[in-house]
């Protein structure tokens, strides 16, 4: 079994070796980068998003942060062998919050054309697909039978899911509204058939609130990328030291676990409520 000083002296190999190979960047990083400044304080900083359950969650009353994305910089800061530091941001602030140098990463930030950029990302931590919150009664069973101009979706604008409807969807009549919880309130009161979103927030809004309809996965399945996001410099040794704490996670089997317990713990979605299909 590797330790924890192997894997790091691994990992800064390997570091060194891009740096060597002349591929990356002509001129050096004038700043300390995120892996020496990690090294250096043996803090690890995050951002968090509060109220975001089951990716992250605060208690108001302690301060104390909980959700899968937690538990997850808690397995790379152990790993480190550093302590924690949370700082409390948006989703739409974690890339400013990155290229600011505020944080050291942002776990769960989708990659994009626009923001590939202005920041870097891992390899992917999981996937989390794409599912339909559906009204009562409407059960498609394909993306064929939503792309349809009877059907009416709603969607948060700009985000991952209305890229998907976008992408297999375009003769559905789309309402594109400014939160997800707009879209969920357009189902649940009638003037919408279904609502796009990843398996996480899905389960989580029918746990909620039962009455909106039901999870359906259109196949063929879809799905997205959760990945973990950086400033970008040219000492990559940090994020490919991450990228190999993330393929040894995998290896060992615990991501799943991981989104599971949260998803019971903070959501109240049990593990027997996840569709089979669903590549987590």
């Amino acid at each position: 079994m590797t330790n924890r000083r192997n894997f790091m002296a691994q990992v800064v190999a390997a570091g060194t070796v891009l740096l060597e190979s002349g591929n990356l960047y002509a001129q050096s990083d004038a700043a300390e980068s995120a892996w020496a400044r990690i090294q250096r304080t043996k803090t690890l900083r995050i951002g968090a998003v509060a109220g975001a359950a089951p990716y992250y969650q605060k208690d108001i009353a302690t301060g104390e942060w909980q959700g899968f994305m937690i538990d997850f910089a808690k397995s790379l800061s152990s790993s480190l062998g550093v302590k924690l530091d949370i700082t409390e941001t948006t989703w739409g602030n974690s890339v400013l919050d990155l290229q600011s140098n505020k944080i050291d990463v942002f776990f769960g930030l989708n990659p994009t054309p626009a923001r590939a950029l202005v920041v870097d990302f891992s390899d992917p931590l999981f996937n989390n697909a794409f599912v339909v919150v559906a009204r009562k009664g409407f059960q498609p069973k394909t993306w064929a039978e939503l792309n349809d101009p009877k059907v009416r979706i709603a969607v948060d604008m700009g985000s991952s899911h209305d890229q998907v409807v976008t992408k297999l969807c375009p003769n559905a009549q789309i309402s594109r509204l400014e939160k997800s919880a707009d879209a969920t309130l357009a189902v649940q009161m009638g003037r919408a058939d279904a609502q796009v979103l990843v398996t996480v927030l899905a389960l989580t809004a029918i746990s909620k609130n039962p009455t909106i309809g039901q999870v359906v996965v259109p196949m063929p399945v879809e799905s997205t990328t959760t990945t973990l996001g950086f400033r970008k410099e040219a000492d990559k040794t940090w994020i490919n030291y991450v990228n190999k704490w993330i393929a040894q996670t995998r290896a060992e089997g615990k991501i799943k676990p991981v989104v599971l317990a949260n998803l019971q713990k903070l959501s109240g979605v049990k593990p027997e409520q996840v569709p089979a299909e669903l590549p987590f």
